[in-house]
């Protein structure tokens, strides 16, 4: 099981963006969590097969209709629990 720990900038909060990921994520068979940072960046950990983890991190990159996503950072790890769902956080 592989997990990425991601950080989202640019126009990425007030236009659905964590409802979108969730949507990706759980169609994707991930789970994890996403929440809007203070700093305006939208934080999101993918938990789950390793190609399936990248393939949402490639749909963030683009993200939904009106978002601009101008950066991400991404960090990697292997874990041995899986988290049971996909949730937004606050």
């Amino acid at each position: 099981m592989t997990t990425a720990h991601v950080f989202i900038s640019g126009f990425v909060q007030g236009i659905g963006f964590r409802q979108w990921i969730k949507d990706k994520a759980i169609n994707l068979g991930l789970s994890g969590w996403v929440r809007n940072c203070p700093d305006g960046r939208v934080e999101a950990v993918f938990a789950g097969d390793r190609e399936k983890t990248k393939e949402i991190i490639f749909l963030c990159r683009k993200g939904p209709f009106l978002a601009e996503v101008k950066g991400m950072d991404v960090g990697w790890k292997e874990i041995k629990e899986k988290l049971e769902t996909f949730e937004i956080v606050v």
